[in-house]
């Protein structure tokens, strides 16, 4: 919601004048076309200045969250998210408070965006860290699809609350979503809850399915139950008498884990276009469909609409399937052709430009959001950790930090292509598309060969299982009542002591 703004506010800052009354008191000449653009924003080269607007809040963003999440880690949690929070509300209502102390100078909203992108940083590493605590592998994509949806209404409520003052005084634009921001950081510092063992529930299963390749091929079915066993076991000793705290993981040991590498490099190529989406959709719709500055950031909120399908639908098809890898690169397959169609067909009327802004957010933002919420879950849980979840801040940090080197990239590309034309800016996100596509494959190839090891596996089991017959396959009476009598004793047992 406090990064949503700019990208509504940049058809103010500098805009064709000559339509509109030059009041009476003004010094500029009748043949000035900017005279109500705001300085410096109003020479030619805007498109650029605005451009390092955005870099200095994305570089700094970047660069910060590789450190973020090695404090992540060994900060709690609830102070450090609920600092950041308060931090940023402050430094957006900053950047508006720059149209009512009338300030021109380039470099004050450079330094206010490099504070912001810095303090910024303390959030995503920390928020996934939290509901990955919580969640467990088996339906993780499906819930944190749901819950990534956030990210999406924060785009839709900035462009909306920007949208209101965005004609008349544009600072409210950012003060606005700065006091909510702060107020939230206080509603998270009193409530927030960081583990399930702080409120006595039971941690979830952060293993199983296909990736958990080590499961015994005689008795598959032991390999979950063991793993239960084994965490109640451990639950019951932690609670008799004290476990010694986990120790962090190391930057390098962190990029050591099967999959980070190849997930955070294809994130810099997707986050890139979704962040030249984020800040310059509205800019694009203005020129391109002759929208006015309200309308076309009313307008582009479509896109995080088709956004929250995406990420939901993702999460949703890649439990399914257990293919995280599978399910980002199908979706970044039709995205390229998908912006192609937006770009040539999508402004031809009101409906077509409706559908293709659903369709092209829901396949852009959809593996973006998977990559950052569950697969930076399954990894900084990954079973080669050996139970250790303080990994978790740190995986997620050099994804999403990796990740925001191309939403640097991105927007500042997207200032210097669009000059040439706004058709260049599309082969250029295009092209992103399918390099991240490109980057999943070896991915994409271990999940084929897990599937069918899989398959094997299942009609070999069918195979060897002798024929069912009436009654020689089920138990007898007796048999039957010792089992359960036998069962829930252990299982009594084993809550006694957990309790104790």
């Amino acid at each position: 919601m406090s990064r949503k703004p700019i990208s509504v506010v940049k058809s103010r800052l500098h805009q064709n004048c000559s339509e509109l009354i030059n009041p009476i008191n003004d010094t500029h000449s009748l043949n000035d076309t900017t005279w109500c653009s705001w300085s410096p924003f109003d020479k030619d080269d805007y498109k650029e200045l605005l451009g390092a607007v955005d870099n200095a809040f994305l570089v700094a963003y970047a660069i910060g969250m590789f450190i973020s999440g090695i404090f992540g880690e060994r900060l709690p949690l609830r102070y450090y998210l609920s600092a950041g929070m308060l931090l940023s509300g402050l430094f957006t209502a900053l950047f508006g408070l720059g149209y009512f102390w009338n300030i021109h100078v380039l470099w004050y909203f450079v330094l206010i965006q490099i504070c912001n992108g810095l303090v910024q940083t303390t959030g995503w590493p920390s928020v996934v860290a939290c509901v990955g605590n919580w969640f467990g592998k088996g339906k993780r994509g499906f819930i944190m699809g749901i819950w990534n949806s956030h990210t999406s209404v924060g785009n839709i409520l900035g462009s909306l609350i920007a949208g209101l003052w965005v004609n008349s005084q544009w600072g409210l634009s950012f003060i606005v979503p700065g006091i909510i921001t702060g107020a939230m950081g206080i509603f998270t510092f009193l409530f927030l809850i960081e583990y399930p063992e702080d409120v006595d529930c039971t941690p979830p299963q952060h293993h199983g399915g296909l990736d958990d390749s080590q499961e015994s091929p005689q008795d598959p079915g032991n390999s979950s139950y063991s793993h239960r066993e084994s965490s109640m076991e451990a639950a019951a000793s932690c609670s008799k008498e004290p476990c010694p705290e986990p120790a962090a993981i190391s930057f390098l040991g962190a990029l050591k884990i099967p999959g980070v590498i190849e997930f955070s490099l294809c994130l810099l190529f997707a986050k890139l276009v979704s962040y030249t989406f984020l800040y310059w959709l509205p800019l694009y719709i203005f020129n391109v469909a002759h929208f006015g500055a309200k309308e076309a950031g009313d307008l582009s909120t479509l896109f995080d609409v088709g956004g929250i399908i995406g990420g939901i639908t993702a999460g949703l098809v890649s439990d399914y399937i257990n293919g995280r890898a599978t399910t980002c690169c199908v979706m970044l397959i039709l995205a390229a052709p998908v912006m192609f169609l937006y770009n040539s067909l999508g402004q031809n009327g009101i409906t077509s430009s409706i559908v293709m802004l659903i369709i092209c957010g829901a396949l852009v933002n959809g593996p973006y959001a998977l990559i950052t919420t569950a697969v930076s879950a399954d990894l900084g849980t990954h079973e080669s950790l050996k139970g250790n979840a303080k990994a978790l801040s740190t995986v997620t940090a050099i994804i999403d930090g990796t990740g925001s080197i191309g939403a640097a990239l991105g927007p500042l590309l997207a200032g210097l292509i669009s000059p040439t034309g706004w058709n260049n800016v599309f082969y250029m996100l295009i092209s992103a598309d399918i390099l991240a596509c490109l980057l999943l494959c070896r991915l994409v190839y271990k999940e084929i060969l897990a599937w069918k090891a899989s398959l094997s596996r299942g009609r070999g089991s069918e195979s060897r299982s002798p024929p069912a017959t009436s009654k020689s396959s089920e138990p007898s009476g007796g048999e039957a009542v010792m089992c359960g009598f036998l069962l829930s004793f252990l299982k009594t047992r084993k809550s006694y002591d957990i309790i104790t």
